[in-house]
């Protein structure tokens, strides 16, 4: 008989425990501990109990996992640290609600089988990423399959993405909560190894080689607090001119938003000045800036220079609640962070930016976080490209954790697709990583620099990005509802005895 509060107590140390599995620590076998915990809380749990302990996980991964938003709101946001923390405390309860349903209905088709409760748990689990991840915008950040970016499941990426490895990795931990169960199930396990070690043996190998591009990406280091200074912006303009220009990449990439006006306030000498070494020969060159205005709106873009002109702009498409777009109903919380620009337009997809023979595929941000609005980079069409290039400035949110997290989503992204990616950032990770997802070449964080190095584009498709492309994440939705559908079908055919000890 455990004590009263036991498990609310052993939940919050369990989604601590799975942040952990992530970067920067990286431990990927606690994510199925954790789980494996989780599984366990909710197994003889009442579905009041399991609602209850699922929040409890969710709240501590999620507040652990997303702590540094703390930083952006308070220490540059201007947010009392009171209400800074308390916000953080309230997105990560709201976002556990969808995990905290989904244990609910595990717990209430519970059967005591393992080959119904094992396929429900992960079904269960399935369904909750999947909301976080597409409803209201989705906020996927930090979802579970991140933590495989290396370890046995890796193999699966190219098959099933960052979902489907969550789905496989709650398979796991509900069959290591089974063998703890007065007569251990140990077939469901033991199938379960056989399975991992067979993922080992699956075709891995979808793309091929489709030339090599030297890169040169730009890491300014500008802090946050200082970025929009007005004493300071002239300086610091002269010096990405002196960085840009000194740059010997084929391509160069600066951050996004490097510039801190907007391109249409910009002195036009200054702009013609900065793009001067791109405008005859095959060199190019992708800078962050502002494009728009204050009438239609301004969309955080990226623009290309080269000698075919300046006609091509990428603006980001998949903007962030509260950072980049307001919900309706909360322009006082906006306000209150004192967030600039912090109500931006929406880009508008364009082909690839095409450099030296590659087709370069622009990204802003947390926008790699969704691979299925990316996919037809990954697939053979117009729109394919060989080389993702991801521009980012996490300076807003400080150092410690965040880098390392986007990073590891950077890489299992190109495991999906065997995609290299490139990666320029304000203040860290720049990074180029292959379609391997291995990190070939990165600068070191919180120093200004120029990282040159050489990436070998890719043409063709994975499995995964072949059924993502034709149905979206549909199939995976489809999954999960036939596994909860599959265990509500076994409680259906439980005996009166077994009805009752099981609920």
């Amino acid at each position: 008989m455990k004590r009263p509060g036991f498990w609310p107590l052993a939940m919050l140390i369990a989604g601590g425990l799975h942040t952990a599995s992530f970067a920067p620590l990286g431990w990927w076998p606690l994510q199925w501990v954790a789980l494996a915990l989780l599984a366990a809380a909710v197994r003889d749990a009442s579905p009041r109990q399991a609602a209850s302990r699922g929040f409890c996980f969710g709240v501590a991964w999620l507040s652990t996992g997303l702590w540094w938003l703390y930083i952006s709101m308070h220490d540059y946001g201007g947010m009392p640290a009171l209400m800074a923390g308390l916000a953080v405390v309230l997105l990560s309860a709201g976002l556990s609600g969808y995990l905290a349903l989904t244990m609910a209905l595990f717990a209430r088709w519970r059967t005591g089988r393992a080959a119904f409760d094992v396929p429900g748990f992960a079904a269960c689990w399935l369904l909750a990423e999947l909301a976080r991840g597409q409803f209201f915008t989705g906020f996927p950040w930090i979802a579970s399959g991140y933590a495989h970016s290396d370890g046995p499941l890796a193999a699966l990426a190219p098959w099933v993405g960052v979902y489907g490895l969550g789905a496989v990795a709650a398979l796991v931990a509900m069959a290591l909560a089974q063998t703890r169960r007065a007569r251990p199930t140990w077939l469901a396990p033991a199938s379960l190894a056989v399975l991992l070690a067979a993922a080992q043996w699956l075709p891995n190998d979808f793309t091929e080689a489709a030339g090599k591009l030297r890169v040169s990406l730009l890491q300014p280091n500008i802090a946050q607090d200082l970025k929009f200074d007005p004493d300071r912006i002239v300086g610091q303009m002269a010096a990405l001119q002196a960085q840009l220009h000194a740059a010997q990449g084929d391509l160069v990439v600066t951050p996004e938003s490097v510039l801190p006006i907007p391109k249409d306030q910009l002195d036009p000498d200054y702009w013609r000045q900065l793009t001067e070494p791109f405008r005859t020969g095959p060199r190019a060159a992708l800078i962050g800036t502002f494009l728009g205005n204050e009438q239609e709106g301004y969309v955080n873009s990226m623009v290309g220079a080269s000698s075919a002109g300046e006609g091509y702009s990428y603006g980001k498409r998949h903007l962030l609640p509260f950072g980049e777009f307001i919900p309706p109903g909360f322009h006082w919380f906006v306000e209150l962070m004192q967030i600039p620009l912090g109500d931006q337009a929406s880009g508008r997809s364009q082909a690839p930016f095409l450099v030296a023979g590659q087709r370069l595929r622009p990204l802003i941000c947390y926008e790699d976080l969704f691979g299925e609005h990316m996919v037809d980079s990954a697939v053979a069409g117009p729109d394919e490209a060989t080389v993702l290039v991801n521009a980012s400035n996490l300076a807003w949110f400080g150092r410690h954790m965040v880098q390392e997290q986007d990073l590891q989503f950077s890489r299992l992204r190109t495991l999906e697709f065997q995609r290299p990616m490139v990666r320029a950032t304000n203040t860290g990770a720049t990074a180029v990583i292959d379609h391997l997802g291995r990190v070939t070449a990165q600068l070191p964080p919180l120093v200004a620099g120029t990282l040159d190095a050489e990436v070998e584009g890719r043409r063709g498709a994975t499995p995964y990005a072949r059924w993502l492309a034709a149905f979206g994440l549909w199939p995976l939705w489809l999954l999960g509802l036939a596994g909860v559908a599959g265990q509500a079908l076994g409680a259906r055919r439980l005996t009166g005895a077994e009805r009752t000890r099981y609920r």
